[in-house]
């Protein structure tokens, strides 16, 4: 279910395409020091939070929040390589992350990998996301044909991956919980009503529960139901992003 491995290569994105692991783990991606100060620079000129789930901060505009709207559509594509180079000079003299992810992925799977676009347009990459103290980020899905339904792009996408870099963790709580459930979209929708996600609660036990660490990094099925549970004492802050796969013989993607 787990598969931990101290570096990513092409053996464990493909055990992700073909269901034989929900998760990567590579422990230790950053040394802990280094992240931790990464985490301090990101944070120090401040956050915002998201426009469509306003308990969780973040860095950066996410594409789920364009919620498909023209207008909202141009702000997230004309802010994209405004946001990529903010982290960039967030993360100085540090390199940010994300880039070392892009490339090494790029080095590792053998059709390459670049950033996504939609409507000829070159994506974001690179959300810095905070869940504060006593926030439980709800179970949802992750689907990038439901945010984007007119896009050939988006649905030509044969799995999505969501990639989170660990740079500050609370000592307890911040589990990333993962359910081996899938959603439709509609029951989904039903579900959630006017919320972002659903009480966890609903789907029972997780079938997989992480405790990442600073410094971690961790890649799983977004196509799943996960949540984030709880911290009481301090905030939990990552980098995310999202990885699209088309087959073993094409480029993978990114973008948040």
């Amino acid at each position: 279910m787990l598969f931990e491995t101290d570096k990513l290569n092409q053996d464990a994105i493909a055990r992700l395409a073909d269901g034989r692991a929900m998760a990567i783990r590579v422990k230790n991606y950053l040394p802990r020091e280094q992240a931790l100060k990464v985490a301090d620079k990101i944070l120090s000129p401040g956050y915002a939070h998201y426009l469509n789930a306003p308990s969780i901060g973040r860095i950066g505009m996410a594409f789920y929040e364009a919620e498909n709207r023209p207008d909202m559509l141009d702000a997230y594509f004309e802010q994209a390589a405004i946001n990529i180079d903010d982290l960039r000079q967030r993360c100085a003299p540090y390199a940010s992350p994300i880039d070392r992810l892009r490339c090494e992925l790029d080095e590792a799977w053998p059709a390459g990998a670049h950033l996504e676009k939609l409507y000829g347009k070159k994506m974001f990459i690179g959300l810095s996301r905070v869940v504060e103290p006593d926030v439980y980020f709800l179970a949802h899905h992750d689907i990038l044909a439901k945010d984007a339904p007119d896009s050939y792009q988006a649905r030509s996408l044969e799995a999505q991956f969501a990639c989170n870099v660990y740079l500050d963790m609370p000592e307890d709580g911040g589990e990333l919980e993962i359910w081996q459930r899938e959603l439709p979209p509609d029951e989904f929708d039903a579900m959630r009503g006017d919320s972002y996600g659903i009480d966890p609660a609903l789907l029972g036990e997780p079938s997989l529960r992480i405790k990442p660490e600073s410094g971690e990094l961790v890649i799983f099925n977004s196509r799943k139901m996960h949540a984030v549970a709880p911290s009481k004492h301090s905030s939990r802050l990552s980098l995310s992003c999202f990885i699209g796969y088309r087959g073993a013989h094409s480029p993978l993607t990114f973008w948040s």
